[in-house]
């Protein structure tokens, strides 16, 4: 993991620019720090590239980038997991490496079968190539987007970088606010923010995940997808073959995550997902684990006694760190500049919590059960939608609604998710995704509103919400979020539910079997019977790092309540009235404790980067 930017166009970029954005670039990578420029031939465009490096695999010095082979030049962030079988391929084509590293391989790769190889590739990654041969700038990134890659077009040419203010730096310019994003993120909440390709700056943008853009040397860019999600189930596939797929692939996936020349940490929770990670590392792989999990009082969001059960079980280490109103608002501006964005949902101040406590516990690298639902199922509304996939199966069907009844619905709080029927009545329903959406638009000093909107990938209702999810509304967000917190403190987070081979296996599933007993996850949770303590897989209370507003705010402190409506330039997109009425009550509802932490990001946002 690293920091990496770079520019193209006709600019020589400043030195102060250069040792500004490489400052800014230090806790991506504290290990090293480096750049490189080029004139290009036959044009008056410029290129430089930069790199700051936190050492993971290969520590020693002479894997510091930027890297090249041929006449190719790297600067990377990420990992490429399976290196080894990479580098034994080249290596019988006669290439001789100098490092023992992952990037060498990735940059010897690309040369010797241009970006074809990415096709064998598996890991997660966002990486610039200057090519000496012809002037040009590749920018990539890994299948789920996984590591972040801004860019930024102005009059002179192309910026880029692992975070928006490295652009800021290296351009030396003062980004203008997207105040239409900002409505957006307020109105509709996180899961609007990567429907389209708008951040919360104008004209900066992300390279898309599974997408590579050549920048020629006259400025000319040409954009390639190279990997496409789908949905392509077997209907021959049994429940069994299900399972045991599921089972193999994942814990192959987990051992190519474990590679790494620094100790691993893992974020822990009570579920299924990040159970199944540290089970594997510690009774397939013998791995030392050490588990980190975010313990809070309130009893909605406490799951001590399963985590705890579960770390007796499988004897590792493990830290717990308490939610804590001290410092939250102090806490929370650092990390809205930190993220050169509001704070997405409370769940990532918890999360940034964790992380610090890993830094602290000195770790590099921490293991994350990110997307287990997306590829699995594992929210209330994918039961709804798999009661409605089984509607051509009337005996199926009236089982699984009597399991849902039973175990489900007792838990559920969404209103609109509490009616069996839902889909069948309407399968396009949505408003469940943006709860009380309608309600905070009276909040607006001026109206504004956005209507929902879905990418079409399959007809099979559950499956397209699911990659919906996946790559548009949940795990860009999750991994926006883990990538900041994780960096904020020098850590490389992994996710090992994001492996392609899986991913692919997992959409080849029938729906049918995802779900049994009332219990989502189920081939996960047969998958991984045996390894994951049965406490845990026979548990079905979902949580999560999640944390209410009031565990880390009190708004009966004067001092707090004053802070909260100081003069501001939020107050001329929120109605102040409107926010003391929130302030005034004793409890919030779920949807207005959301909105007022998205408040308070939006609020913050504003001062640290719209005002002068």
């Amino acid at each position: 993991m690293c920091g990496i930017a770079g520019y193209i166009g006709s600019q020589d970029i400043a030195p102060d620019n250069i040792r500004r954005c490489l400052d800014a670039m230090h806790h991506r990578g504290p290990d090293n720090a480096a750049y490189k420029k080029w004139a290009l031939p036959g044009s008056q465009n410029k290129v430089c590239l930069l790199h700051t490096r936190l050492s993971i695999i290969d520590l020693d010095p002479r894997a510091n980038q930027p890297l090249n082979a041929g006449r190719k030049w790297l600067v990377m962030n990420g990992e490429l997991y399976n290196y080894s079988e990479i580098k034994k391929s080249l290596e019988l084509k006669g290439h001789e490496f100098s490092t023992t590293g992952d990037c060498e391989v990735m940059v010897q790769a690309l040369d010797a079968y241009g970006y074809l190889v990415l096709d064998d590739c598996e890991g997660m990654w966002a990486f610039a190539v200057y090519d000496e041969a012809d002037g040009t700038l590749t920018l990539c990134r890994d299948r789920f987007g996984e590591k972040p890659l801004y860019i930024f077009r102005d009059g002179t040419g192309f910026y880029f970088g692992s975070e928006i203010k490295f652009i800021a730096a290296l351009s030396g310019k003062r980004l203008e606010v997207n105040y239409m994003h900002l409505l957006r993120y307020l109105i509709s909440g996180y899961r609007a923010l990567y429907k389209s390709d708008s951040t919360f700056f104008l004209d900066v943008t992300e390279v898309d995940p599974a997408t590579r853009i050549t920048i020629s040397s006259d400025l000319s860019t040409t954009r390639e997808v190279y990997w496409k999600p789908a949905y392509s189930p077997d209907p021959a596939m049994t429940y069994d073959e299900a399972v045991a797929g599921a089972r193999e692939r994942l814990i192959r996936s987990v051992e190519l995550r474990l590679r790494a020349d620094v100790p691993l940490a893992f974020c822990m929770s009570g579920g299924v997902d990040s159970n199944s990670l540290i089970s594997i590392a510690r009774r397939v792989f013998h791995y030392d684990v050490h588990g980190f999990t975010i313990i809070n009082k309130d009893p909605k969001y406490d799951e001590r006694d399963v985590v705890e059960a579960s770390v007796r079980t499988l004897g590792i280490s493990h830290t717990p760190i308490p939610v804590t109103t001290t410092g939250f608002l102090e806490n929370l501006r650092r990390l809205v500049r930190q993220h050169d964005a509001p704070v997405y949902t409370i769940s990532y101040y918890a999360q940034w919590l964790l992380m610090k406590s890993i830094g602290e516990h000195g770790y590099r690298v921490s293991i994350s059960g990110t997307a287990a639902d997306e590829m699995f199922s594992g929210y209330y509304d994918h039961h709804l939608m798999y009661l409605y996939e089984l509607r051509h199966d009337p005996v199926r069907l009236e089982a699984a609604t009597h399991e849902w009844k039973e175990h489900v619905l007792p838990v559920v709080r969404n209103r609109h998710l509490r009616n069996e029927r839902l889909f069948f009545d309407n399968p396009g329903f949505r408003d469940h995704l943006f709860d009380e959406s309608e309600v905070f638009r009276n909040y607006l000093v001026n109206d504004w509103w956005e209507d929902f909107c879905e990418i079409q990938y399959t007809d099979d209702l559950l499956r397209n919400r699911m990659l919906n999810e996946m790559f548009h509304e949940v795990i860009p967000v999750i991994l926006h979020e883990d990538d900041l917190n994780a960096m904020s403190f020098s850590i490389e987070n992994r996710s090992p539910f994001l492996d392609r081979n899986l991913f692919e296996f997992c959409f080849t599933i029938p729906t049918s079997h995802l779900i049994r007993d009332g219990a989502a996850k189920a081939i996960l949770r047969d998958a991984m019977r045996g390894i994951v303590p049965d406490i845990v897989l026979d548990q079905r209370k979902k949580v999560g790092f999640n944390a209410p507003i009031f565990s880390f705010l009190d708004t009966r402190d004067p001092t707090v309540k004053a802070e909260l409506l100081r003069p501001s330039p939020i107050f001329e997109i929120i109605r102040k009235d409107k926010i003391e009425e929130l302030l005034d009550k004793e409890e919030l509802p779920n949807s207005e404790s959301k909105f007022l932490f998205n408040f308070l990001n939006a609020k913050i946002f504003l001062e640290e980067f719209a005002m002068n």
